[in-house]
């Protein structure tokens, strides 16, 4: 029996960016069964652009912008309780996968079946499509932990924590598990998942062949030591939540003395980046101090809505 597969995007005022990924979906070589777009109360006409469009795309629209982690939630609620897809594919609104990408994804999967443990999430490599530098997936020690580059050239490898777009859940798991915590709103909601993915049992597969361009923020290529290779600039109220809900992770979630040095430590670095490459310097700093201080205070939900 075939499995079925249902994409859940993402969308807050994406009519300009959402045709490419709608178009490049419907082009898959192994078709869905269902696409569906999670409306996060867009006010650009996004519902109006799918229903003029895209009219066999089933819309979710939201009453209100309820965040990446609540909109997740909602599509995965839709497609894997009630509709009982096999697997939820999820995406941000400017993902674009190739049109292989889902067949190469079933393919990994179907490779690796009778593993060392049940894959419960198979993700796409996420690449930058100005630079073609990939989103390396991690493995986690206490805190993040690069993949060794040769691992980035075998078909399907096995890290502990992948990005939200282009990853497919099976449904057990989202049976098993939950769904994304909404009261993150935004930033760690899927490292959060896959870490708990991981507390289950369930194994986390990349696979190579199963391409997805995708940006975070405006990134930039960057070549100094202790920095990643890319660097997105993020509005003050992103880096809020970046740093409030890794804070919140350490100390709440995974609490022990090395995550929480690495938490602080990684911030660090992370400020200095601010200052170095963004635009907005204080008010970045000014916003990851209050992030940190409501993380440890356990202080969730949303804060700074997205604009």
């Amino acid at each position: 029996m075939s499995l079925s597969v249902a994409s859940v995007t993402v969308a807050y005022n994406s009519a300009r960016v959402l045709p490419r990924q709608m178009d490049a979906l419907l082009r898959q070589t192994h078709p869905l069964q269902e696409i569906i777009v999670v409306d996060n109360a867009s006010t650009d006409g996004t519902p109006q652009l799918l229903a003029e469009r895209y009219p066999q795309v089933k819309v979710i629209r939201m009453a209100e912008n309820v965040g990446a982690g609540g909109a997740v939630a909602a599509g995965m609620a839709y497609a894997a309780v009630d509709r009982k897809h096999d697997w939820v594919w999820m995406f941000d609104d400017d993902s674009v996968p190739q049109d292989r990408a889902l067949e190469s994804l079933l393919n990994g999967i179907d490779t690796h079946t009778g593993d060392d443990g049940r894959i419960g999430l198979a993700a796409s490599l996420a690449v930058h499509p100005e630079t073609g530098t990939c989103y390396e997936p991690l493995f986690w020690r206490d805190g993040f932990v690069r993949p060794p580059a040769d691992l980035l050239r075998e078909p399907v490898f096995f890290p502990d924590l992948v990005i939200t777009s282009g990853c497919m859940v099976r449904r057990e798991v989202i049976e098993r598990i939950g769904f994304p915590r909404a009261d993150f709103f935004m930033a760690f909601i899927d490292f959060e998942y896959c870490l708990r993915a991981r507390q289950h049992g369930y194994k986390i597969a990349v696979v190579i062949d199963a391409k997805l361009d995708h940006e975070v923020g405006h990134a930039r290529a960057i070549r100094l030591p202790g920095f990643p290779r890319l660097w997105p600039v993020h509005a003050p109220w992103q880096e809020y939540y970046m740093a409030r809900n890794l804070v919140y992770a350490a100390w709440h979630l995974y609490s022990n003395t090395k995550t929480k040095v690495f938490a602080v430590r990684h911030l660090a670095r992370h400020a200095v980046g601010a200052v170095l490459f963004g635009p907005k310097k204080l008010a970045c700093l000014v916003k990851m101090a209050q992030g940190f201080s409501d993380g440890r205070m356990g202080r969730l939900g949303k804060r700074f809505p997205l604009r």
